[in-house]
């Protein structure tokens, strides 16, 4: 294989300087079209039934985008004259935008209590703050203390408001995004004869999806540029998931740019100072340059989109393929003093025959160690492993490709011999564990013990709003949104009917309008209590119904439009409120504490219940009615928002706990209610942190034990180059746990990387022992030639490593911060592990025989 290497790439370099150059432009041609994901689909588990179920919520109950405004004045009461002329000013500007369908606001909700209204009067029209006359200190004492306003529009404290900007709905949007999950679904079934189509709807879907960002992030420009026109006369802070997503792929185009010319500028300085020649300064920079847009290219080429994730794949790229480079530049000077005579062809093919297998080796195990992240099942960790995968497998066909052409056009020069600190460094390691290699494997021992105990300390409790610096508006917004507004992740509880009810609709043989009641015919619930004169509701449906249905709906038994039903909503919905984690609680107790206020304070009868539904205007019951209720008034939906800043919130305990008391404390079935929206999509997403880093794990130390027992042919040496690379993982974590830094959608993937990444020290320095070892087969001569040599590449790449990954912590998204502090000192005590625990191991095993006996047999073989 080499052979064919050497006679297709070393003997013809000015050809290969060709193909690259040409394959280059191709290549920033392609890249010009790569694009940044970061919809809500990049932050979900995969295949999660949870966000398929919210997704059928949505079209049920209806649920539009909307960005979220929070207006606190400065200097004015929120119902003087000049705060509600800024504030209508903002709406009219807002509405005049072309994504803008409506702004709600304290302007033109209804007022039903400023002064009181009765019930009638409500389905004559609805009045607003807006209209002339309204008594503006009654109005704001209504929305302090009405159940429906206060924490929702405004603060409790009356210094805060809130407009809520709706979004046009993107049909086609939404048309494209059915369509891909039904063929996904389809072809898991149905296997390939669906692929083609699931293909076609997947570009479809992302080629709009694409487009669609762009015109959200255009939309949220003009937004901030308005209100950027009247920040003077109060705090405003933007906020809503669109806001979210479209600052989210700031932030991602902004580390692409910052964390790779931090860390060009970093090697750059690295190697002039290492190597401290222009030679090897620009051979190494311009592999790892042509590399990162290669993969660049490729992956707009494919369609591999970049998230928040996958943010540092640029500069990952750049390190990995700087560590290869050092490799292969600290070989080619020992090679060049070891044979000083030889020409530029002799010493490139010296060079790369010596090191081919190692990083061939290194490669694959650094591959293994980010497609193990395939299986997290987090949709935007398997994209950054498949990513990171392709990156590493390219990074070494080209390194060996440019590389060694670079070389081959650049003429040789003097062979230089270095004695610095890094030889020092290095050689004062090999003597340490020379002299003390038991006590190193002891407190080895010790550390990994502490490593485990930290690692049953890891939580995965994570609050999102902690994931952005404070500086941020989204940090900003979701603040003054959580503590003043109600709180800012949403939870729904959908309860359905019983299955009494379902068998007793069922039972009937013919549709319920055509059933004759007469007179005082009255149908009863399971509990035998009076659902109401069907007769009269009837006529009050037939001749009041707006919107709400034809007759033969109206007539049709309502689960929940029942006082007794109601009752028990109304439970569940104080049950709700108790909690200090949960913020704004709405459901259709709200919209019937309303109803009962406007009825002079007197519960409403089930009659007067079906009513009200038929005499609320069709835009109060936007509002009021349809987020709580289905069309036929059988599924009733609670709305909350969860106060994520509240470090006592503990998302699986809370999820569980209402579960269990849906059930036990107020009747429910199991199959009869069910917990949605994206409280519980990013509760399962962290909730299989645990088990994703288990499984990855164990994939990265299975398929590096295989590899490394093929690659050194000895089982027993396979074990003592693994358990290095464990105890620097284990590490990691075990701090992590310690320091009480929980596991998220980053920090999951450091432990899998630092084995892939770290796991190269221990090849190369294997690699080069066996190849030192049979000269003198003597352990401890061994150990000190290799660190002399391999361990000064391996001290200079870990210090590119580490340096390289601690530029990440420029980032604003906060996950990406600890990934690159914490994968740093993962790297830091890899190398450590392998210039001390690694030798020592080898010198108490002897995992290569005994070098008594073969110096004997050598010796022996040298007198005959």
């Amino acid at each position: 294989m080499f052979s064919f290497y050497r006679s297709l790439v070393l003997s013809n370099p000015r050809l290969w300087l060709l193909i690259i150059l040409g394959l280059s432009v191709l290549a920033v041609i392609s890249g010009q079209s790569f694009k940044i994901d970061a919809s809500a689909d990049s932050l979900t588990l995969e295949n999660d039934k949870d966000l398929k179920y919210f997704r059928d919520v949505v079209k049920e109950f209806g649920a539009d985008d909307f960005l979220f405004i929070t207006y606190a004045p400065k200097n004015d009461s929120i119902v003087s004259d000049k705060s509600l002329n800024e504030i209508s000013l903002i709406s009219t500007k807002l509405e005049a935008l072309n994504d803008v369908s409506s702004v709600v606001s304290i302007l033109n909700v209804p007022l039903l209590d400023s002064p009181r209204i009765s019930l009638t009067e409500l389905s004559q029209g609805m009045r607003t703050l807006a209209t002339p006359g309204v008594n503006k200190e009654l109005a704001l004492k209504e929305f302090q203390n009405s159940p429906l306003y206060n924490q929702l529009l405004m603060s409790e404290d009356a210094k805060t408001t809130a407009l809520q900007v709706n979004l046009k709905r993107d049909t086609e949007y939404y048309r494209l995004l059915n369509a891909r999950n039904e063929l996904r679904n389809a072809s898991k079934e149905e296997g390939f004869s669906k692929q083609a189509d699931m293909a076609h709807a997947e570009a479809q879907f992302s080629e709009y999806n694409a487009a669609r960002l762009k015109r959200e992030s255009q939309t949220i420009a003009d937004v901030r540029a308005i209100l950027d026109q009247h920040r003077e006369h109060a705090d405003i802070f933007l906020g809503g998931v669109t806001m979210i997503t479209s600052d989210m792929i700031s932030f991602i185009e902004d580390d692409l740019v910052t964390f790779g010319i931090g860390v060009v500028l970093f090697l750059i300085a690295m190697l002039t100072v290492i190597f401290r020649k222009v030679r090897w300064v620009l051979v190494p920079l311009l592999s790892c340059l042509l590399t990162s847009i290669w993969l660049v290219g490729l992956l707009a080429l494919l369609d591999w989109r970049a998230t928040v994730i996958s943010s540092n794949f640029v500069s990952l790229v750049l390190i990995i393929t700087m560590s290869m480079c050092v490799h292969l530049v600290v070989r080619y000077r020992e090679l060049h003093l070891e044979m000083p005579k030889a020409n530029q062809f002799e010493l490139v093919e010296s060079t790369t025959l010596h090191m081919i297998k190692p990083c061939l080796y290194t490669s694959l195990t650094t591959i293994v160690a980010f497609m193990s992240l395939v299986f997290s099942g987090i949709k935007p960790v398997i994209d950054f492993g498949w990513m990171m995968a392709t990156g590493v497998g390219l990074a070494f066909l080209l390194t060996f490709i440019i590389f060694p052409v670079l070389m081959l056009l650049i003429p040789v020069d003097e062979p230089v011999e270095e004695h610095d600190f890094t030889e020092a460094f290095t050689l004062f390691f090999a003597g340490l564990a020379k002299r003390r290699y038991v006590s190193i494997a002891f407190i080895s021992l010790g550390l990994a013990a502490g490593s485990i105990f930290g690692i049953t300390k890891l939580e995965v409790e994570n609050s999102f709003i902690g994931y952005f610096d404070d500086k941020t508006e989204i940090y900003q917004g979701m603040s003054v949104i959580d503590q003043e507004l109600g709180g800012t992740t949403p939870l729904d509880i959908v309860i359905k009917p019983d299955q009494q009810f379902d068998e007793f609709v069922k039972s009937l043989e013919t549709p319920f309008e055509a059933v004759e009641l007469e007179g005082d015919d009255f149908l009863e619930d399971e509990m035998g209590e009076e659902l109401g004169d069907l007769d009269g509701l009837g006529d009050a449906f037939g001749d009041m119904g707006d919107g709400f249905g034809e007759a033969d709906e109206a007539n049709a038994p309502s689960y929940w439009l029942t006082t007794k039903q109601l009752a028990r909503l109304k439970e569940i919905h104080q049950y709700l409120e108790s909690y200090p984690e949960i913020g704004k609680v709405l459901s259709l107790s709200t919209v019937m504490d309303l109803a009962t206020m406007l009825n002079d304070d007197k519960p409403l009868s089930d009659f007067e219940l079906a009513l009200v539904r038929t005499m609320v205007p069709e835009d109060v019951s936007d509002i009021l009615i349809k987020p709580y209720l289905s069309d036929d008034a059988n599924t009733a939906r609670i709305t909350m928002r969860i106060i994520d800043s509240d470090p006592e919130l503990r998302r699986a305990e809370l999820l569980e706990k209402i579960q269990t008391d849906l059930q036990q404390k107020f009747g429910l079935e199991v199959e009869q209610y069910r917990l949605t929206n994206m409280m519980v999509l990013y509760n399962n997403m962290l909730q299989s942190l645990f088990t994703s880093q288990i499984e990855t794990l164990g994939v990265v130390f299975l398929a590096i034990m295989l590899m490394f027992w093929v690659l050194f042919r000895s089982f027993y040496l396979a074990v003592v180059a693994i358990i290095p690379n464990m105890l620097a993982a284990g590490m990691v974590l075990g701090a992590m746990g310690l320091a009480g830094l929980p596991l998220d959608m980053m920090t999951i993937t450091i432990a899998a990387i630092t084995v892939g990444i770290a796991v190269d020290d221990t090849i190369h320095y294997i690699h080069r022992f066996m190849e030192e070892f049979p000269k003198d087969y003597d352990y401890k001569a061994t150990i000190v030639r290799c660190h002399g040599s391999i361990g000064k590449a391996m001290y200079y790449t870990s210090v590119i490593i580490v340096v390289g990954f601690s530029i990440l912590a420029l980032s604003n998204f906060v996950p990406t911060i600890y990934f690159g502090i914490l994968t740093g000192l993962a790297m830091v005590a890899a190398i450590f592990a392998a210039l001390t625990l690694l030798p020592s191991l080898i010198l108490l095993c002897k995992p290569v025989g005994n070098g008594d006996a073969q110096k004997a047999r050598m010796a022996t073989e040298s007198n005959s």
